[in-house]
């Protein structure tokens, strides 16, 4: 499975990683990959919202968003992003 690179999202207040070709995630079994690193998680049935100090946004097509301005951190907390979602 390939992602896009990191893009700016238009508000300008997060970066966007989006899967080629779309994917169908079990959210329960990232939710639960999630929670065993002890991170909150919220599972909201489209999606789930993670993340202590950065809020990460996972949609069942794969769409990830990282609440980040910062390029560098923001590619620091998708990969391990890609590991929740087993995209290593």
């Amino acid at each position: 499975m390939t992602y896009s690179e990191l893009k700016l999202c238009a508000t300008r207040s997060a970066f966007e990683a989006v899967p080629n070709p779309r994917l169908k995630l079990d959210l329960p079994g990232v939710a639960a990959r999630i929670a065993a690193e002890g991170l909150p998680v919220i599972d909201a049935r489209v999606m789930l919202i993670a993340g202590e100090r950065h809020e990460v946004t996972i949609s069942r097509d794969g769409r990830v968003l990282i609440k980040l301005t910062d390029p560098d951190a923001a590619r620091r907390v998708f990969e391990r992003v890609r590991g929740w979602i087993g995209a290593t």
